[in-house]
């Protein structure tokens, strides 16, 4: 279990100064509050370094470090801040179907949360990118729910749950799941696949993206491109590494010496 110094260091990272007691507010905010401060990014995996998932890593990556990370990593800490608040909160597995034909099955390789709330189930994922929640989702069949990205639902087909995006007036697949627990050798084992096999695409495209306060802001590869709702995106493409290493640090607050290369087939100059 985290520390209160590890607590404190944490809400520092996100810029929470608000109530640490288990309630529906109080979850909102915190998530809102990561989304927006920890990135989502998989450069490690890009740069050949092993993905910790153990309490201590992820504090001293995502917090000290002030780095971000995939999902393993970014909902593997807020279930350990959920647990340390006092939430009844349960790891999820999901298969990511975003931009997947509905013929394939991809693996089971993402985490997402589950937290218990005065009688209500409520689904949290600050890591599945620019797609994260920014608040709680109602455990809820085909209700509608508003977020700062766009409006959100959960449909059902049997024992399968689908996570579903409204994106120009079509829903869209986000990711599917049965409500099955993904314990710590779960994770593990989807971690080692996502960060180390040849074809897994974290492996081949750079991607780095935050909340921002009405969308977010994307970089995968050489193209950096901001969402607002209600507003076409806007796109730049970068020209060099030495701007990839500005943009980082200036969009993201991702630090890097300036010698660091970070390669992958995908990214091109």
């Amino acid at each position: 279990m985290l520390s209160d110094a590890d607590l404190d260091a944490y809400f520092a990272r996100i810029g929470y100064e608000g109530p640490r007691v288990p309630t529906r507010p109080v979850l909102d905010g915190i998530a809102e509050a990561h989304a927006r401060a920890i990135p989502f990014e998989n450069i490690d995996v890009l740069l050949g370094r092993p993905i910790a998932l153990d309490d201590a890593s992820l504090v001293r990556k995502l917090v000290h470090a002030r780095r971000g990370g995939y999902c393993f990593e970014q909902n593997g800490l807020f279930l350990s801040v959920l647990e340390r608040l006092g939430f009844t909160v349960r790891p999820i597995g999901a298969r990511v179907r975003w931009q997947k034909p509905a013929d394939y099955t991809p693996p089971r390789t993402h985490l997402f949360l589950r937290v218990e709330l005065d009688s209500d189930s409520w689904l949290v994922d600050v890591g599945i990118g620019g797609l994260s929640l920014t608040n709680a989702m109602p455990l809820a069949e085909n209700a509608e729910h508003p977020t700062p990205r766009g409006p959100r639902r959960l449909t059902r087909d049997g024992t399968r749950w689908f996570h579903q995006a409204q994106v120009g007036g079509e829903w869209l697949d986000v990711c599917e799941f049965t409500l099955e627990d993904m314990p710590a050798i779960d994770r593990e084992v989807g971690n080692w696949f996502t960060s180390t096999h040849p074809e897994s695409h974290f492996r081949h495209r750079l991607i780095v993206t935050r909340a921002t306060r009405d969308g977010n802001l994307t970089l995968q590869n050489r193209e950096l491109t901001r969402r607002a709702q209600g507003r076409e995106p806007e796109v730049r493409v970068l020209e060099n590494h030495d701007e990839l290493l500005r943009v980082l640090a200036s969009d993201f607050g991702l630090e890097f010496p300036a010698a660091t290369r970070i390669a992958c087939s995908e990214l091109v100059w």
